[in-house]
Order: structure tokens, then C-alpha cells, then sequence
């Protein structure tokens, strides 16, 4: 963990408003017992703790397909939707497959919607992105999730890990090995925890939109 920032984080989180550790809720895009998305998302995970994070990930397994009509107030949607609200910031980290995201990652985004009720479980949270592949290095599962990460009204991080030969990049014991793909998860994370630490402490602010202050006016209208 040498040169890993950690010391700056620590006085930010002595100065914040917010006096808990970040909050972060990592999904990930495959249900293999040996799922390189898993492992990234995991020793994504770990770099995050250590910089002072608050870590808890989603097992998308038993998630059923998206379906909103029939499959609202199953107990896996319904977790899946409480640890979104408990986040302040998020790490998508998906295989690619036919040149985009996993299904399964999708079907997770699927299931947080953009509001319910006047409740938006998304809006104004930080996101890293990490894909995984298993020939040589693309980016289209990353560019797509971000293009879903600005649909969802969160702030995605100009930065972004795309890992090329995953089977190639783990220990038996699942911990990644020290390379530059290593070491871009651990800028990638460097720089969630800046942005998380930047704007938690505003996110009202910043997602403050004239559109949404009309409309609510106009239903406090309607309520007089």
C-alpha cells in the first residue's frame, strides 16, 4: 500500500460536514464461481477501506429479471434499492460481453430506479467504473455504464479501469497482482474518494434544478 493516499482522506473526513466514512456500494456483473468483475470488485473494495471507506457490495444472485409490473417488493429488488439509498457513492464493475455491460449488470441498474416518489436514489452520488475482458483491452462496457451513470443522475468520475486478460491479472487467492492494471483500479478509487469527499457534502446543491422547483410549485399549488 505504499504511496497509496490515505493521510489526506483521513483529515477531509476530520473536516467534513458529514463526520461518517464515505459510503460506497460496489455491484458487480457476473455470478461465476470464479468471477473476475467479483474479484475486481472486491480488490476494489479493499482500496477503498483502506482510504477510510465504508464498504458494502450487492450479491446480485437471486435478483430476478427486471419486471416492474410483478417484481417490486421482491426481498432481493427491495435490498438492492435500500443499499442504493444508504450510498453516497457507487463502483460498477461489469465483464464485457458483446461489446457491452453483462445482462446481469444491467438488470441491477435496471432495478434502481430514477425516483420513487420524490425520492431519487441516485441523483447526486459519485460513480467508478471497472470493466473487465477476457482478450486484449477495450471500453465499451465502461463508456456504455457511464452513459447509464449520467442517465441516472450521478456523478460519474472522468476516470475509468478497463482490466484486458482478467484471468491473467488475479492471484489463486483472488487478490489482484501489482500491475498498471492494478494500479489504474487504485487511481480509479483515489479519485471516487476526491470526488465523494468534494461533493457529499453538497449534492443538494449541485442536483438543484429549476425544472423540478417549478413542478414542485405547481403541485403546492394544486394542494391550496
Amino acid at each position: 500500500m505504499d504511496y497509496l493516499e490515505q493521510e489526506t482522506f483521513n483529515l477531509l473526513a476530520a473536516t467534513s460536514e458529514m463526520k461518517h466514512p464515505p459510503r460506497v456500494l460496489i455491484l458487480y456483473g457476473s455470478l461465476r464461481d470464479r468471477s473476475y468483475s467479483r474479484l475486481a470488485a472486491e480488490e476494489a473494495g479493499r482500496i477503498l477501506e483502506y482510504m477510510g471507506a465504508e464498504v458494502k457490495f450487492f450479491n446480485p444472485k437471486g435478483l430476478p429479471v427486471f419486471d416492474q409490473e410483478n417484481s417490486v417488493e421482491h426481498e432481493k429488488v427491495q435490498e438492492l434499492r435500500e443499499l442504493s439509498l444508504w450510498s453516497e457513492a457507487q463502483v460498477w464493475s461489469s465483464p464485457e460481453l458483446h461489446g457491452n455491460m453483462s445482462g446481469l449488470m444491467k438488470t441491477q441498474i435496471d432495478w434502481i430506479p430514477l425516483s420513487i416518489g420524490a425520492v431519487r436514489p441516485t441523483q447526486g452520488r459519485t460513480l467508478g467504473l471497472i470493466q473487465v475482458s477476457g482478450g486484449s483491452q477495450s471500453f465499451n462496457a465502461v463508456n456504455n455504464m457511464r452513459i447509464l451513470g449520467r442517465w441516472m443522475r450521478m456523478i460519474t468520475i472522468p476516470n475509468q479501469s478497463s482490466i484486458a486478460k482478467a484471468y491473467n491479472e488475479f492471484h489463486e487467492d483472488g487478490r489482484m497482482k501489482e500491475s498498471p492494471f492494478r494500479e489504474r483500479v487504485v487511481d480509479v478509487m483515489e479519485e471516487l474518494m476526491r470526488f465523494t469527499y468534494l461533493t457529499r457534502d453538497k449534492a443538494d446543491f449541485l442536483v438543484d434544478r429549476y425544472s423540478e422547483r417549478l413542478q414542485k410549485a405547481s403541485v403546492d399549488i394544486e394542494k391550496i
